[in-house]
């Protein structure tokens, strides 16, 4: 399997990547909603430019320097959404930098963002895009009620140097309806005001092919699509043989009939559970459990002699595909099963 590539190694099998990109362009398209795919997950410009090719209206990066390293690895990437409350001196003159480089939006959920954003780019030649982050279930960042977005997007609006571009949230699996409605109602008391909402944009791979049950939306920023990952499929939203990435493992050591040891631990699979059990997906081997990882072990185990031997190689598909893209310098790209080049992970690390 792929003797050439040393292990562990990352895997991303372009033709399925293709496909998965495909997919959910087309339905998108079917649905007239635009798609921002989100780069955190494979974070590699030459991903970012099928994903362009495909139809994308741009990218969503997670970090200011996440942006730059995609921007500077890409000549065509311009048009960049960061999705992340950006804060402090050092970080927004970097951003101001990169927006003479490329068309840039960002968000915000408070007035102490926008007021530093607007202390950035008064003297900017161009006003920096800012769409207000809106908590529509997920509770993580974002206001908590659309009069509150209203509120803000004024702020936005009457601030120098910035120019209010629509709304932005990233709602629960399933959050659907809650997101119409807030969405909606935020929507309208912006427009009240006078001001227009250009863009409102929503995320998320696991209701992705249901995106259309929001039609207030104007874009989808789905990131795990691109690879898919063992989540995923437990979700439902695709099968094993539309996950891109696995991992390529090699046994070393079977101690005992039901247990054997693989080269790849919490560095290369990561301990990210997603509400799942184990730590990843044997290919063609459902009666293996992935149950323990240390830096550098995979424990596998079985209910009965699983029958493996030192030397051999499986591939696994992780539970997170994003968090494992960060872990290693590069991927190996592969087609039909066959080795096709090394590319670096252009944005790993890029957490700033």
């Amino acid at each position: 399997m792929l003797p050439e590539i040393q292990t562990p190694a990352v895997l991303v099998d372009i033709g399925v990547a293709e496909s998965n990109i495909r997919r959910f362009q087309d339905y998108a398209d079917s649905h007239g909603l635009k798609v921002r795919p989100h780069i955190k997950t494979h974070k590699l410009p030459a991903l970012a430019e099928m994903q362009l090719d495909a139809g994308a209206v741009g990218i969503t990066c997670q970090k200011v320097s996440e942006a730059e390293a995609m921007v500077a690895g890409s000549g065509r990437l311009r048009d960049v959404l960061i999705t992340y409350n950006i804060l402090g001196e050092d970080k927004i003159d970097a951003l101001r930098a990169l927006a003479q480089r490329t068309k840039l939006s960002v968000v915000a959920d408070n007035a102490v963002i926008v007021d530093g954003l607007s202390a950035g780019f008064t003297t900017a030649d161009e006003p920096l895009t800012v769409l207000v982050e809106c908590n529509t279930g997920a509770d993580r960042c974002g206001v908590e009620t659309p009069a509150a977005a209203a509120e803000l997007a004024a702020r936005i609006a009457a601030s120098s140097g910035l120019l209010f571009g629509g709304l932005m949230t990233y709602p629960p699996v399933g959050g659907a309806e809650r997101a119409q409605a807030f969405l909606g109602e935020a929507k309208a008391l912006i427009e009240a005001k006078g001001i227009a909402v250009p863009v409102i944009s929503s995320g998320g791979s696991p209701d992705m092919m249901k995106a259309h049950q929001v039609p207030v939306v104007t874009e989808h920023r789905p990131g795990t699509y691109i690879y898919n990952d063992r989540s995923l499929v437990a979700r439902g939203v695709c099968g094993w043989e539309d996950c891109a990435l696995t991992v390529l493992a090699t046994v070393v050591s079977v101690p005992a009939p039901n247990r054997a040891i693989i080269d790849a631990g919490s560095k290369v699979l990561t301990s990210d559970l997603l509400g799942l059990t184990g730590h990843g997906h044997v290919l063609g081997r459902p009666d293996i459990t992935i149950d323990q990882l240390s830096e550098e072990h995979g424990r596998l185990v079985g209910d009965g002699d699983i029958g493996l031997t030192v030397g051999q190689r499986l591939r696994i598909v992780p539970n997170h595909a994003c968090v494992v893209t960060n872990m290693v310098d590069a991927v190996q790209i592969v087609r039909d099963g066959s080795f096709v080049a090394t590319w670096p992970v252009a944005a790993r690390g890029k957490v700033i």
